[in-house]
């Protein structure tokens, strides 16, 4: 099976779809930010702080390209997608789902997050622009998973559906 990247704005349950999607599938799952605060040994935060956003982007650029592309699911940081060349290699390399979700929950669970570089230098409305900015992107998954008042498991079986 080619590999399974799940996107989407950041609060979008990536991480925690990816995780339960794994135990369905019997397969491993690679988390972006883990994967690269791993190879780093520094935080997301600490990465931003030191080198900035477009030294961040140019390393998960270069870490999707070091993943394995069959048999895994990879949940991708919330700006991995917007770079065109990342969305190129994830559409061709594997399949991209798009967890869709509305900024009002968005904001809910990303509100006081300190751990994420940008809720940290942004305000909510600033997020908020930068959610609708990036949803084109986004919608250019292979496929789009609205997952609107559904439970994680029922969105793992709808993903399920799509992909088999």
């Amino acid at each position: 099976m080619k590999a399974l990247y799940l996107v989407g704005f950041m609060g979008a349950g990536k991480t925690t779809i990816s995780e339960e999607l794994s135990t369905k599938l019997n397969i491993p799952v690679i988390d972006t930010d883990h994967y690269i605060q791993q190879k780093t040994g520094k935080s997301i935060s600490d990465i931003f702080q030191e080198s900035g956003e477009l030294s961040f982007r140019q390393l998960e650029k270069e870490c999707l390209k070091e993943l394995p592309t069959n048999d895994v699911i990879i949940a991708t940081g919330g700006g991995m997608f917007i770079q065109e060349v990342n969305r190129t290699w994830m559409n061709d390399k594997g399949v991209s789902i798009y967890l869709k979700c509305r900024w009002e929950d968005l904001s809910q669970r990303i509100a006081g997050d300190t751990s994420r570089p940008l809720v940290q230098k942004n305000e909510l409305e600033q997020l908020k622009a930068l959610f609708e900015q990036r949803r084109s992107m986004y919608e250019q998954a292979t496929y789009c998973i609205d997952t609107t008042d559904k439970s994680i498991s029922d969105i793992c079986l709808e993903i399920i559906g799509v992909i088999k």
